[in-house]
């Protein structure tokens, strides 16, 4: 184009620059966006997408109910950074765009606003460019929307961990030692998570159900969800060298949300001394679109009081927890609808994703674009906010209404679970979509 894109950014630039985000007037799109909608403007979540007319999986961002396909825009992002990596946005997965670091991921975003701004005629008025950018969600489907090369979770609601603590240990001794001086994580099973829609078979393995008796075989009873946020590596850091915590927002792209289904009774059985495995590596569900963290900056929060005083590796002063709504839902076959069990928020988090990754690298621990780590279950001080069945039931000990004469203490057969999440602003959401997935019966043998 004669005029490019960059080029005129700089005069919106400065104009925005001196309006507070949340209050931004300005920042409206050409594109209709409803308010209680996930994707607006101040969102712009990059996902993975296909459509039945075009199998090709490629790079798209979510704006009110459409995508826009970036390897049909991909010439517009000509920036200092993008203008020479513009085959990121041909990818079949966001890896080579997330390897290209923060300052790539920040001029994106500008561009991307700047694009779809009500106030830029480039896409707005190309009636024949727009009909091949903008595919409607409800034609799309969306796949992994990165190769995840290495998958951690960790353990980091401080009120989660207490009520596992007390169900297993007593009161006395909720906590670990540990607990409180580091983030505490365990590798899992990168090859088994799966986008939501993924339906999740129910897994068979050992259970010791009565500790007099030896172990027993068969489909697990006790198969339960965990309501968990994960956050995508961007750019990695080499083999024996650490990230360190004041450098860790630059390696973070962006937020999912995740159930990591666990089944109680196989866990409880093998996870002394080495931890989960069977229990937990059978199926890890994550929404499609990833929220970048530019878009959950206005709404940090201030962190947790953490007493013992970390480490100076893990101290940072400034508010990397965020406001995010969390809910769950559970809807069974014979249930006309679903139930919301659950009503959390990503604020009740003890330690950081800054935190996590700067203690993962530590020891000198290389990360890769597309590594994925999650939160651990997420729960909060009131029984209402905890987010996990094995909390709600408290380990099977009491049932979880769902109305209309259903309940549970653990998950059946069939039973369909989905997790949302957002951020609400002043007429405006920053949210994630949905993270769903439904029980199938266990593979017989």
């Amino acid at each position: 184009m004669a005029v490019s894109i960059w080029k005129r950014l700089l005069p919106l630039l400065v104009a925005l620059e001196t309006i507070p985000e949340l209050n931004c007037k300005l920042k409206m799109s050409f594109i209709k966006v409803d308010e209680q909608s996930d994707f607006s403007y101040h969102n712009l979540p990059y996902g993975v997408f296909s459509t039945p007319d075009n199998p090709r999986h490629r790079i798209g961002v979510a704006i009110g109910d459409q995508i826009l396909d970036l390897s049909v825009v991909k010439s517009l992002f000509s920036g200092p950074v993008l203008s020479g990596h513009q085959d990121v946005f041909d990818q079949a997965t966001l890896n080579a765009f997330m390897g290209l670091g923060y300052e790539a991921w920040k001029e994106a975003r500008v561009s991307l606003q700047t694009l779809l701004s009500a106030n830029e005629s480039v896409l707005r008025d190309d009636v024949s460019l727009r009909s091949r950018a903008f595919v409607h969600q409800s034609s799309a489907v969306m796949h992994l929307p990165a190769e995840i090369g290495d998958y951690t979770d960790f353990y980091s609601s401080r009120d989660h961990a207490t009520n596992v603590g007390i169900m297993f240990r007593g009161k006395e001794n909720a906590l670990m030692p540990n607990w409180l001086r580091l983030p505490v994580g365990y590798h899992g099973r990168a090859s088994s998570v799966v986008i939501s829609g993924t339906p999740i078979r129910r897994p068979m393995g050992q259970m010791r159900p009565d500790p007099s008796q030896p172990p027993v075989f068969g489909p697990s009873k006790q198969l339960d969800i965990e309501l968990e946020m994960a956050f995508l590596v961007g750019a990695g850091n080499r083999l024996g060298e650490s990230i360190p915590i004041e450098h860790a927002h630059r390696h973070i792209f962006g937020m999912v949300l995740m159930n990591d289904w666990s089944a109680r009774d196989i866990q409880s059985w093998e996870y002394v001394p080495l931890g989960p495995f069977l229990g937990k590596n059978f199926g890890t569900t994550i929404s499609p679109w990833v929220v970048p963290m530019e878009a959950l900056l206005p709404f940090a929060h201030p962190n947790a009081v953490q007493d013992p005083e970390p480490l100076p590796y893990l101290r940072h002063a400034d508010a990397y927890t965020f406001n995010i709504n969390l809910f769950i839902s559970l809807k069974g076959e014979a249930m006309k609808e679903a139930a919301t069990i659950t009503k959390s928020n990503f604020k009740y988090m003890y330690w950081t994703m800054k935190q996590q990754l700067a203690h993962h690298t530590v020891n000198g621990c290389n990360v890769r674009p597309g590594d994925l780590l999650a939160s651990g279950t997420i729960s909060g001080p009131d029984p209402e906010s905890f987010g996990s069945m094995l909390e709600l039931s408290w380990r099977g000990s009491k049932t979880i209404d769902l109305r209309g004469g259903e309940t549970r203490t653990f998950l059946k057969d069939g039973d369909e679970v989905s997790i949302t999440g957002y951020c609400e602003g002043n007429g405006f959401r920053v949210g994630f979509g949905t993270c769903t997935g439904r029980v199938l019966p266990a593979w017989q043998l």
